[in-house]
């Protein structure tokens, strides 16, 4: 499987359809950079819209992944060709992200042994190692997913992120002898899962990565007010200062700049 030769077979049958980078781009809902990339084999389409292309191109995903049009005799050899390459494929991103997935736990490993032996060596026996060892375990629990499966694993950690934020919370209000930490942690742990799980669909549903960018900046906007309504109940704080102020309006500038890189990408005004 050859990125190149499968880039140059998608720039032919687009220009056979008469269709610019742009037209391909914009019947995908994705950006004509996208399209160029493959064109020049820097990157391979996505799986999500593969059959997609496929339709509108005229060609079979067998065709596209050989980067050639394929009679019925050599058909069922190319197919088994294509599905090698791409278990190959596969096996080494999985090697990848193993080997990724060690040195991470390794290193939290160290960072956990460090606590303990210097927690041990001050004080004697463990007091605030707890707090950062279970701290670790914690950040472990919920990244791990995400760097040995990749993307199919952000999922599986917003899962695990929904499961133990509040045990968790319950253990460090616990070990810190602080109420207020499980009581407030919990509740506002609570809207930031909902928050991160409708950004995950937003991401998820949009092609355009730089939209769903944008949305979710505009969508923060909300989340603070919420999150500082429930803030000033609960521990009596201002529902409003200078500093949301200010945080408000980066947001918003954050979320112009991703809708015009967007449009500027689009329209071709930046490659």
């Amino acid at each position: 499987m050859n990125q190149i030769e499968i880039g140059r077979f998608i720039a032919k049958c687009r220009k056979e359809k008469k269709l610019t980078q742009a037209q391909l781009a914009e019947k995908l809902n994705i950006t004509d950079r996208a399209v160029s990339k493959w064109e020049t084999g820097k990157s391979m389409p996505d799986s999500s819209i593969m059959l997609e292309l496929c339709e509108i191109l005229g060609i079979t995903v067998n065709e596209l992944l050989s980067g050639e049009k394929i009679d019925l005799e050599s058909f069922e050899k190319k197919a088994d060709e294509n599905l090698i390459a791409l278990k190959k494929k596969d096996e080494n991103n999985m090697t990848k992200n193993v080997i990724l997935s060690i040195l991470f736990s390794a290193t939290l490993l160290i960072g956990i042994m460090v606590c303990l032996i210097c927690n041990i060596a001050i004080s004697g026996n463990l007091t605030w190692s707890r707090i950062s060892v279970s701290s670790i375990v914690f950040a472990w629990v919920i990244s791990f997913p995400s760097i040995i499966l990749g993307k199919r694993g952000i999922i599986v950690s917003l899962i695990s992120l929904s499961i133990f934020i509040v045990p968790f919370l319950f253990l460090l209000g616990s070990l810190l002898k602080t109420k207020e930490v499980f009581s407030v942690g919990a509740v506002i742990a609570a809207a930031s899962i909902v928050f991160l799980w409708i950004i995950f669909a937003v991401f998820k549903r949009m092609e355009r990565k730089l939209v769903a960018l944008g949305t979710a900046f505009l969508s923060a906007i909300p989340f603070m007010m919420i999150v500082n309504v429930i803030l000033s109940k609960m521990i009596e704080v201002p529902v409003f200062d200078v500093w949301d102020m200010i945080s408000i309006f980066m947001l918003l500038i954050l979320a112009s700049v991703s809708f015009i890189c967007d449009y500027a990408k689009k329209t071709g005004l930046i490659k």
